[in-house]
């Protein structure tokens, strides 16, 4: 049955979230990929284009609110989930749809995700990971692997490298999950989750920077590496991938292991993904290329957890209802102040 507000919904198409402005991206910067599917995404979501709010930061992906056709702020450095917020907590309707790269959400922005992922606000995070400094011209990120050489680490970095899905878990983000610039039908599916999920959503994109670190993730994206390398979780199902989809993942002990599928080992002693499993979720966020495959999907979802601006309009209603709508002037003069004539 169709609501009386679905009905009175335009019909839209990707091309009527396209803005006027011209895309300015390198040629074959994967962040043209994300732009694509969001636009498709957003057409086929319940919403008014007047109810989009696009926000970002400072860097490559933060020029997304230019090239869509909605409300859009491009903010200061590490500060878009701030500014988000405070959207949201003024305009709860509204959808609210941060985008950034892994230097802008995670280095200067990272107290701000923090808390933003602890919170549960009802937004959605749009984290492009391309594990290297991009507008700026090459510098080592908080994602980039030890050792790597850059303009800023000429000796190779010394850093360990952050988990952004690991860090989504430990924080109590209720939406996490994990897509590739070249899966475009992938993305798809969960962006649209993760834009319908009530509650903070982090989605993890790897993206390919072909200026200063191209193939970061070509064991990934590729046709013929792709199917060894990651392994898409779908709920309920056994964790099975590979070329023929004959190995598996399997509990040993306390520790996830590989197997071939065969005689000694069936789909039947494979792990089952639970999406509602948060341990299993961080086991997930610590399986890395080459030892394990990358997990490719929703790894956490917890759809009934109260979001921060709802308890917020919440305690604000109480205050009206036990103490009245209240009077800012007289809030502002107080008790202790007088009038000098």
């Amino acid at each position: 049955m169709i609501s009386e507000k679905t009905a009175s919904l335009p019909v839209y198409k990707p091309k009527d979230f396209a803005s006027d402005q011209d895309v300015r991206w390198c040629p074959g910067c994967g962040d043209y990929a994300a732009l694509t599917a969001v636009r498709k995404a957003l057409a086929s979501l319940n919403h008014r284009k007047e109810d989009y709010v696009f926000v970002s930061g400072i860097g490559c992906a933060a020029r997304f609110p230019y090239y869509m056709s909605t409300y859009g702020v491009h903010s200061i450095h590490g500060r878009g989930l701030s500014v988000a917020t405070g959207i949201k907590l003024a305009n709860p309707s509204l959808q609210l749809c941060v985008v950034s790269g892994d230097g802008d959400l995670l280095s200067i922005g990272g107290n701000h995700t923090i808390h933003t992922l602890r919170r549960n606000i009802d937004l959605t995070i749009l984290l492009m990971n391309n594990k290297i400094y991009g507008l700026t011209k090459g510098q080592y990120s908080p994602t980039s692997e030890v050792g790597k050489v850059t303009a800023s680490t000429p000796m190779g970095s010394l850093d360990f490298p952050l988990n952004p899905l690991a860090l989504a878990v430990s924080t109590g983000c209720t939406f996490i999950a994990r897509s590739i610039d070249v899966d475009m039908k992938g993305f798809d599916a969960i962006y649209k989750r993760a834009m319908n999920h009530r509650g903070t959503s982090l989605v993890e994109v790897y993206q390919d920077c072909n200026i200063f670190n191209h193939q970061a993730w070509f064991y990934a994206s590729q046709k013929d590496t792709r199917p060894d390398n990651t392994i898409t979780l779908e709920q309920g199902q056994p964790l099975i991938f590979g070329t023929d989809r004959d190995k598996g993942i399997r509990m040993n002990g306390c520790s996830p292991e590989v197997v071939k599928l065969g005689e000694k080992y069936t789909e039947a002693d494979l792990i089952v993904h639970d999406e509602t499993n948060r341990s299993l979720a961080f086991m997930y966020s610590q399986m890395a290329y080459p030892e394990f495959p990358e997990p490719m999907g929703v790894l956490y979802c917890e759809p009934n957890k109260p979001t921060y601006d709802s308890l917020v309009h919440d305690q604000m209603n109480e205050a009206i209802n036990t103490q009245g709508s209240g009077d800012l002037q007289k809030l502002l003069m107080g008790n202790e102040t007088w009038t000098i004539d």
